[in-house]
């Protein structure tokens, strides 16, 4: 295996100029455009861990990906990147316990969430068994996810059959068939294409993502649900051979950027694009819905089982008192949402 922790000629050829001395450089890689609140993030994460080490840890960006969406995992795990994230649900099986992370109506802000699902995550150590063959460096979830199409308002659970959804993956795929949607399974990157070619009618996004991906001139129609429809679930990752190799004062910085400080990173630059997302909906005249209490109700109806189904799987997987699990997590959203 071809590890990318470079070495220290490699690292100056990177960084000429930079002061005398030993240095790491770690490989980082990103799926979304360098504009995107997930690659400015990364970046902010990296200037942390450069600070934490005086400079003796840098990251080189990559001008574009080392994989593919859902071949990001393995990448990182094969070390064609050190660094990089990725969703879940973009391997569909694999990943059972992040689901918690995914159910309609949790939060109603990226932050949060993802520090509450960064402490439930890493206190129990079957999420990262779960996580074979990378070193898991924070656990975070994107904002409340919203409902967008092209075609027309969507003002109760009939206006969502019909049509043709990309999802991301994970439990959004489980809520949208619960919906009784037409669902096709897309990396996000793909949106602009299959809404602007007429292939897909609508999909499920944060707000964010409309901006992001450049649909906030296709895209016609949201419809906003208390807490979110659904959420995705991220795993923020380093190749454990790169870890391995930092020494015990460069693993501690690491360690500081990490966890807590890494999921809130991530949410807040997340947030910060959502809130920016609705005002580029308002310049562009899409047509805003918050569902009412009815299609709330209705929605809930249809999605309660997945939480007992998950219970059930999670068990399967080695979590035990998993009903407790998830009861911890969403006091842990309340106290951060404080």
């Amino acid at each position: 295996m071809k590890h990318s922790l470079l070495s220290l000629a490699a690292a100056g050829a990177l960084c000429a100029g930079l002061p005398a001395g030993a240095q790491t450089v770690l490989t980082v890689s990103s799926w979304v455009p360098p504009t995107h609140s997930l690659s400015v993030a990364q970046k902010e994460w990296c200037d942390l861990v450069e600070k934490n080490t005086t400079g003796k840890v840098k990251c080189n960006v990559l001008p574009r990906a080392v994989a593919n969406p859902p071949g990001t995992y393995d990448a990182v795990k094969n070390g064609l990147a050190d660094v990089s994230f990725t969703v879940h649900g973009y391997t569909p099986g694999r990943f059972v316990l992040t689901q918690m992370a995914e159910f309609p109506f949790l939060g109603d802000a990226s932050e949060p969430l993802s520090v509450a699902f960064n402490r439930v995550a890493m206190k129990y150590p079957q999420f990262a068994q779960e996580h074979q063959g990378v070193h898991v460096l924070a656990f975070f979830t994107h904002g409340p996810g919203v409902v967008f199409n092209t075609k027309r308002p969507v003002t109760r659970l009939e206006d969502l059959q019909g049509l043709k959804w990309r999802v991301g993956g994970g439990m959004v795929n489980e809520i949208s068939k619960a919906l009784g949607m037409n669902v096709t399974l897309k990396p996000a990157p793909d949106s602009y294409e299959l809404l602007s070619g007429g292939v897909m009618d609508g999909t499920l996004f944060p707000a964010e993502s409309i901006e992001s991906f450049k649909i906030d001139k296709i895209i016609k129609y949201a419809t906003t649900f208390p807490g979110g429809l659904y959420n995705t679930s991220f795993v923020f990752m380093m190749n454990p051979a790169t870890y391995a190799k930092l020494g015990p004062a460069e693993k501690k910085a690491v360690d500081a950027a990490s966890g807590e400080t890494a999921a809130r990173i991530m949410g807040r630059n997340w947030d910060k694009v959502d809130r920016r997302a609705f005002a580029l909906m308002q310049a562009n005249n899409v047509q805003v819905t918050k569902a009412d209490a009815k299609f709330v109700g209705d929605v809930k109806s249809r999605t309660s089982a997945l939480e007992a189904k998950w219970v059930q799987d999670a068990a399967a997987k080695g979590l035990p008192n998993a009903d407790k699990v998830l009861a911890e997590f969403r006091s842990e959203i309340a106290k951060a949402s404080k």
